[in-house]
């Protein structure tokens, strides 16, 4: 009796472990929720090519754009029509994360509408002018900007209470300028924002570190602060941070994937697997360190509970900020 009771047992624990491993993704898509050009389309070049040269998937990986919202199209298409598709890997940033805790995403969505499966890295805003631009720091713009602060057009990738509004009203805030005299225009994504910089239809672009490497190497906008804690390692190491210019104006931003909320443990599982196996991978991080991000070596469990964490912090600063009731 023991040794049939014994038998099962292993059978059932045998069993387990198959279907743990049972998942392979076959068809991997990682969906951009914005048109191509910025930050979620990075996001998702992270992975497909990161993946790829770290000898993690077999089948390459598809780049598909779902722009709306500033990413409410793609969270509601999945949660609408591919709730447990293990092949969707969507992208995301901090900004996602608040527009969710402000229920911007759906009245019936927030973040437990989504599995956080893997961080790619984190970023830092960046206060970003047009190469013919005036200014060649920070001071400079600020003093121009109180002087008439009607005067000149701020623009990034989200409206109101978005991440990139945050960010410019963190700037002016910091600047001594009320946030409410600003004039903001939103674009549906960081392509579009920077296009309109260099267009000169914006004077000022609150965006993102990573999202200008290739603009900032071809000589067409100028970087006058990162918004980090402390100056950058590498290529950026010789831009001064907004802080070390003498205004308080920090803004880090995280970039990683979720899947559809129904999307069973074992397809999560060899995500998350995937993800453990990247980051131990010089491959996949200097492709990380290629897009101008730092890796943030987190996936599975730990990371959406730490998403969740995030969302609900977030919800509190947009009350405390009016944002919402």
């Amino acid at each position: 009796m023991k040794l049939k009771l014994l038998t099962l047992a292993l059978t059932a624990g045998l069993v387990t472990a198959m279907n743990v491993a049972a998942f392979e993704s076959d068809k991997p898509t990682c969906i951009a929720p914005a048109k191509p050009g910025g930050g979620f389309d990075l996001t998702c070049r992270i992975i497909s090519n990161g993946f790829k040269d770290a000898g993690l998937i077999d089948v390459p990986m598809a780049v598909t754009f779902m722009p709306g919202g500033v990413g409410a199209v793609a969270y509601n298409h999945i949660n609408a029509s591919r709730r447990d598709d293990g092949n969707a890997l969507v992208a995301f940033s901090s900004g996602s994360l608040l527009n969710i805790a402000q229920g911007k995403f759906g009245k019936n969505l927030d973040e437990n509408s989504a599995r956080w499966v893997g961080a790619a890295g984190v970023d830092y805003g960046a206060v970003i002018v047009s190469a013919d631009a005036p200014w060649n720091t920070l001071a400079e713009l600020v003093t121009a900007v109180k002087a008439d602060p009607t005067k000149y057009v701020l623009g990034a990738g989200g409206g109101v209470g978005s991440q990139d509004w945050m960010k410019a009203a963190i700037l002016m805030k910091s600047s001594g300028v009320d946030p409410k005299s600003m004039r903001y225009v939103a674009y549906e994504g960081g392509g579009e924002a920077t296009a309109a910089l260099m267009g000169g239809h914006i004077q000022i672009y609150p965006g993102d570190v990573g999202e200008m490497v290739g603009q900032l190497e071809a000589g067409k906008l100028k970087m006058l602060a990162v918004m980090a804690p402390e100056r950058l390692e590498g290529e950026f190491s010789h831009i001064p941070t907004a802080k070390e210019q003498g205004f308080d104006a920090e803004w880090t931003i995280l970039r990683g994937y979720y899947l559809g909320p129904d999307v069973s443990d074992e397809a999560f599982n060899y995500w998350s697997g995937q993800f453990e196996k990247a980051y131990a991978n010089d491959a996949f991080l200097q492709t990380v360190g290629e897009k101008g991000l730092i890796p943030f070596k987190m996936s599975g469990a730990k990371f959406d509970e730490y998403v969740k964490g995030r969302v609900g912090y977030m919800r509190e600063l947009a009350t405390e900020a009016g944002l919402i009731e």
